[in-house]
Order: C-alpha cells, then structure tokens, then sequence
C-alpha cells in the first residue's frame, strides 16, 4: 500500500499559549480521531507534527494513524518557520519513498502549515530548500489577525485565515484538515492521482475563510 504522507506544521510560538495552544492539541485529537474512523485513510495516511518557535523541531516523525499519539506541546519563543520548511525538506528527502523503476513509492505529501503570526527569520531560505522537494497541496492557514497572509500566500496556493485564534475556529480548521485528507484518500482511490489543485478540496466550513 502507497502511504499519504501528511505532515502537519504548527506554530508554537509564545503569542500562541493559552486557548490557542490548547486548541491546537484538542483539534489534533479530533483530527486522529476521525481520520481513524475512515478506512482508507486508516490504511494510507501517514502523520508527522513539525513545530516551530525560537527554532523548528519534528517532534512526531511519519506514523501511521493507529500509532499517532498527540503530542503535549508548549508555547514560547519567536517564529521560525523558515527553518520549520528547511526541516520539511529534509524529511520529505527521508522519510518519503520514492518511486523508481522498481516500486511505486508514496503520494505526494499533503502539507498543513498554521500559524498566528509572521516568521522571525529567513523563511525564503526555507521555502527555495522545500520547492526542491516534490509534494502534493501545501495549504497554509493564518491563525487570527496578526498572522501575515502575504507570506502565507508566497509558500502556498491555498491559505485560509481564521477571524480568531480561539478553540471553535481552531476546531473547524482541523476538522476541515480531516476532510481534504480524506478526500485525498478517495481520489486516491478512485483516479490514482494526487489532488491536482485547491478546487479538489472539501469547501470550508464557515469559521474558516479563503484568501484569494
């Protein structure tokens, strides 16, 4: 079986304790959750949290669903995402098959990148390592009015802005997360293709608006 790798990057910056940090966790258990209840992805889809503050760590490498444990995170620090690309990249070189004449290797990995703020160093740097890197929709989502979408929008086609970094947007977007993996999964399925762009994905729930 082909794996979905999906690798979710989250924004433990200090701007981002309290509520929102302990939404980011909640949202990742109903995350697991539902995706464990669809079959498919039961199967195919892979998960890894990279974090990023003062620096950028992978604190889950890729596991399958039924292995995941969320993680407890901590809010402190500045907002590297930079080099949370940068680690991207060197995970995607290593912990994603490729294909060759031989074997089939895994989909396209799917990238969630959130954060509530603007990064703190050199995130063009990060970006030029990953666009390297072969993957599938990288749809990054700004957390709230502080989060800088014009940054967002030169690392990913599709970004999504919250209002508010509080527990029901943060909910909705994660369970939106579970939805667009899902429906990777049964395009899978039915087309053997990686999602081709942004008017695959499941629409939006309310909370959770497209920056166009």
């Amino acid at each position: 079986m082909r794996r979905l790798p999906v690798y979710l990057l989250l924004d433990t910056s200090g701007s981002m304790m309290g509520e929102a940090i302990e939404a980011v966790k909640n949202g990742m258990q109903e995350l697991v959750a539902s995706l464990r209840k669809d079959p498919y992805a039961l199967e195919t889809a892979y998960l890894s949290v990279i974090t990023f503050d003062t620096s950028a760590k992978q604190i889950i490498p890729l596991t399958e669903l039924s292995m995941f444990q969320t993680p407890d995170l901590k809010a402190s620090g500045a907002t590297a995402l930079g080099e949370a690309l940068s680690l991207l990249a060197q995970k995607i070189d290593t912990e994603v098959t490729k294909s060759s004449q031989e074997v089939k290797g895994d989909w396209k990995p799917l990238v969630f990148i959130m954060t509530d703020g603007g990064p703190t160093d050199n995130w063009e740097k990060g970006l030029k390592e990953l666009q390297t890197k072969k993957t599938g929709e990288i749809i990054a989502c700004a957390a709230g009015p502080s989060a800088k979408t014009e940054v967002l929008k030169k690392i990913s086609g599709t970004v999504v802005e919250l209002a508010t970094a509080d527990s029901k947007s943060i909910s909705a977007f994660f369970k939106w997360i579970s939805s667009s993996v899902s429906q990777a999964g049964i395009n899978l399925e039915k087309n053997g293709a990686d999602l081709s762009g942004p008017s695959e994905l499941p629409p939006p729930p309310p909370e959770v608006n497209l920056v166009v």
